[in-house]
């Protein structure tokens, strides 16, 4: 029994203005390519398959499309949850017709949790893998609300909440097994925060709660567990030390800061007596640089990218003390001969910062929300020992807005 698994494909998403439809198509692409290649028997994607809760027609596109792909390939299954950028009525809308293909998606929390667990049979009808297919699990979906509650009961309620669901899922699936009477591996999905994860700057993964709040540790998932297939931080990694807890990441950089970043996807075989993982790494389709320093580093970096990789897009930040007034006509004179594209150009001299004028030169993707509305408090003199309590009803609204279901009736 081989899986395959990749989250946070985060299909639709542009950066600074492009589009990016030639790299999820070949992403996906070069995946169905790999599942065949590697013989995968079952296809997990641990959330986030949209940028947005409405994704345009070309996105959902890719999306059917690669789904057709896969079913008519050796991978027996595919099993879709949703991430915190999914829409649940969207991906959940064609579930019935999609499971005519052998996929499985599940884009909210059941009414019953064993909905959640699914029994993966062989085409000759034998069980070979059990999946404990938790989606993203909303604030409203595992805490009760109460009047008075501290940032403190908030982190607790929520904490109690993942790890009560999947314990619940965790017992179903192990009494199936049971039931079934075959050793068969259990393996769970999740779209979530693990304490310690690791991020980059500008890869656009949300806090999924108010204050960053439930950042769970390995220690909530059961040990029963024989491999934990997770979504929403976008650098590749196990959680904690395990070899069998992991995130797959994201499989093109969402943002320069990804950009010298391996991306890669997880082949988990259960033909041993412990899964082994596979690091698979997944090629560059379109090579994203970040390019800084003064002027003469500057322009050497564009010089020696325009040999290498001339259809590089470019982020440049000026760091360097004089005051360029033509920074955009040097770029574009730098990069005339080559197919070199700049997307963005982020001045941070500093002169700027000792006269106290940087706001003159940023933009507002530098910004969070968080800051804007800092900011707005500051500008409108509120008092400071009011701001922290704004700031956190800020935060709230905020949360609720990215929770809400839009495509939802």
């Amino acid at each position: 029994m081989k899986i395959l698994h990749t989250s946070d494909w985060h299909l639709g998403r542009t950066l600074y203005g492009r589009k990016r439809y030639e790299e999820f198509e070949a992403f996906l692409k070069w995946l169905a390519k790999t599942i065949q290649h590697e013989r995968v028997d079952a296809l997990l994607v641990a959330g986030d398959v949209f940028d947005t809760s409405a994704p345009s027609n070309r996105a959902q596109e890719l999306y059917y499309r690669f789904l057709c792909a896969v079913a008519a390939s050796s991978c027996h299954h595919v099993v879709v949850i949703a991430g915190n950028h999914d829409s649940p009525s969207f991906l959940n809308a064609p579930r019935e017709l999609l499971k005519v293909l052998n996929v499985h998606v599940v884009g909210a929390l059941a009414e019953v949790i064993s909905d959640e667990v699914l029994v993966l049979h062989t085409e000759g009808g034998i069980p070979e893998l059990i999946v404990c297919a938790v989606p993203y699990l909303r604030d409203r979906d595992i805490r009760v609300a109460e009047a008075g509650e501290t940032i403190e009961d908030k982190e607790r309620k929520l904490i109690e909440g993942i790890r009560d669901h999947y314990a619940a899922a965790t017992a179903i699936a192990e009494a199936q097994r049971f039931a079934l009477g075959v050793d068969i591996p259990i393996v769970a999905m999740g779209h979530l925060f693990a304490a310690g994860g690791q991020t980059v700057d500008g890869d656009g993964v949300r806090d999924l709660y108010v204050g960053s709040l439930a950042h769970v540790t390995a220690a909530i998932f059961p040990d029963s567990l024989n491999y934990l297939a997770l979504g929403h931080l976008h650098v590749p990694q196990k959680v904690g030390s395990s070899e069998r807890h992991r995130y797959s990441g994201s499989p093109i950089p969402m943002g320069f800061g990804e950009a010298k970043q391996a991306k890669s996807v997880c082949i988990v075989d259960f033909d041993h007596a412990e899964p082994t993982v596979q690091i698979l790494p997944v090629p560059v389709f379109q090579r994203l640089e970040r390019v800084k320093g003064d002027w003469p580093a500057i322009s050497a970096q564009i010089l020696e990218l325009s040999a290498i990789h001339p259809q590089a897009w470019l982020e440049v930040i000026y760091e360097g003390e004089e005051v360029i007034s033509d920074l955009r006509d040097r770029l574009d004179k730098a990069t005339a001969n080559s197919d070199l594209e700049i997307l963005r150009i982020k001045n941070n001299r500093i002169v700027d910062r000792v006269l106290g004028q940087i706001h003159d030169e940023e933009m507002l993707d530098d910004l969070s929300v968080d800051e804007v509305f800092a900011r707005c408090l500051t500008a409108h003199q509120v008092p400071e020992d009011q701001q922290p309590e704004l700031l956190r009803a800020y935060q709230e609204t905020i949360a609720s807005l990215q929770q809400n279901d839009a495509r939802a009736e």
